[in-house]
């Protein structure tokens, strides 16, 4: 046995934050990872190119967190990295000075880690909505490691 202690360091479950797909095969709506971020495809055209090359996809896709447009272009018959994207709602509980917000889970517990939206529309309706008294529930929209506030509804009195 050795004298030297092993130290392993986990940040998480180890679950991928994207999987291959064939780049053939992603459709407008769907997801892909352009330079590093979570993107919603919004154009794909795919072209034939000579007798020995690889037909290729051209992909417009739009940030989903900062709607920011990238582009790329893959050879068809080559694997691209699709995010796994997961849409979750909560009820807003709070909103900070600091500019966070205080949610309420599924199972009651309270989320306190997510900031303001910068969408100024959402930003407002989100504002005016808590300050008028109204119960608001919030989607959240999680891929690759970041959280944003991407919509919101009214929910009237039951």
């Amino acid at each position: 046995m050795s004298d030297d202690e092993h130290h392993f360091e986990s940040s998480d479950a180890g679950a991928s934050k994207t999987y291959p797909q064939q780049a053939g095969n992603i459709r407008k709506g769907g997801h892909i990872v352009i330079k590093g971020r979570p993107c919603k495809v919004v154009e794909v055209s795919t072209s034939k190119t000579g007798k020995h090359g690889h037909a290729k996809c051209h992909f417009v896709a739009i940030d989903i967190f900062t709607s920011k447009k990238l582009e790329d272009i893959v050879p068809s018959s080559h694997n691209c990295d699709v995010p796994h994207v997961n849409r979750v709602d909560y009820q807003l509980i709070d909103i900070s000075e600091d500019g966070f917000v205080s949610l309420l889970t599924d199972n009651g517990s309270t989320k306190d880690d997510l900031k303001l939206p910068t969408d100024e529309a959402l930003l407002t309706q989100l504002k005016n909505g808590f300050d008028e008294g109204k119960d608001i529930v919030v989607s959240v929209m999680s891929a690759m490691g970041e959280e944003q506030m991407c919509a919101l509804k009214e929910v009237g009195p039951k």
